[in-house]
């Protein structure tokens, strides 16, 4: 049985030390901020992201990862000749580098690298990450792997209270008139993703009654909360995931989770003050 080399990209919003850990590389989307580029993660950390966006007229931009630089690296793999490749990728909806994974790898070698579109974003997507990391240092082979990876996409739950609609509603992830009225009435506005887009879901009056919603929402959606890891993120306010996840303790009995701050890529588009939930379905 050949090896399997992993691939991930900083839409999952997973730390360098537990990707490192995981034998997870990663592709890189950038951000842009006053003609200046960043690299997630790299150049820049969630912390100095959030105090530049404290800046007036800041307004980021994102990238989606370079084609030539993923056609190099595919093409240094496929020099081992009993490697395959697996690119867990950015949901195809929110970024085009899903797109661009599928024609670099149709260039190199369609047969030995398996591109897939997670449908998914931020720890969401990094929980799928995690479990084809683990499918694979267990030994798994292609098929195998591949199996985790689509059981976790098509059970993984996402939902979200944004920091920023106006910056939803730049990106044209939002309606414009729901961003205006949220951000004007204090209303939290609660999302999911679904086939890989943002979906408003419900409006709340205030962060609190939003946080307790969400868990509402859980509630309805999953049996038993206590066999898995539920991912948290948030941006800037670490204190707030944290009262989240004592939300899930008391409530669900949880012992397991998997928590990370939003970096620049996805933070570029919902700003701070956002936390998130993500789950597996039954």
């Amino acid at each position: 049985m050949g090896r399997i080399a992993l691939y991930a990209d900083n839409g999952c919003d997973l730390d360098r030390e537990v990707l490192e850990t995981l034998g997870v590389k990663l592709f890189y989307m950038t951000t842009m901020i006053k003609g200046t580029t960043y690299i997630d993660r790299l150049t820049i950390d969630p912390p100095e992201f959030y105090h530049l966006l404290e800046e007036a007229g800041v307004t980021p931009t994102t990238s989606q990862v370079n084609i030539a630089s993923m056609q190099a690296e595919f093409e240094a793999v496929m020099q081992e000749q009993d490697t395959e490749i697996i690119y867990v990728a950015f949901s195809g909806g929110l970024s085009g580098t899903y797109q661009t994974a599928c024609i670099a790898r149709d260039t190199v070698n369609p047969e030995r690298i398996t591109v897939i579109d997670s449908q998914s974003a931020s720890v969401g997507y990094g929980l799928t990450v995690v479990r084809a990391a683990q499918a694979v240092a267990a030994g798994k082979n292609k098929e195998e792997v591949i199996a985790e990876i689509n059981d976790n996409i098509t059970r993984i739950q996402h939902f979200f209270i944004v920091g920023n609609l106006e910056m939803l509603k730049r990106g044209g992830r939002v309606n414009p008139a729901v961003a205006a009225i949220g951000d004007l009435l204090n209303i939290k506005l609660i999302l999911h993703i679904s086939n890989g887009n943002i979906v408003p879901m419900e409006k709340v009056h205030g962060l609190k009654k939003a946080k307790k919603r969400l868990l509402d929402i859980m509630e309805q959606r999953v049996y038993t909360l206590k066999n898995q890891t539920v991912g948290i993120s948030y941006s800037k306010d670490l204190e707030g995931a944290l009262e989240i996840k004592r939300m899930v303790e008391e409530r669900f009995g949880s012992t397991q989770f998997l928590i990370s701050e939003i970096g620049a890529l996805i933070g570029s588009h919902v700003g701070a003050g956002t936390y998130a939930l993500f789950f597996l379905s039954q």
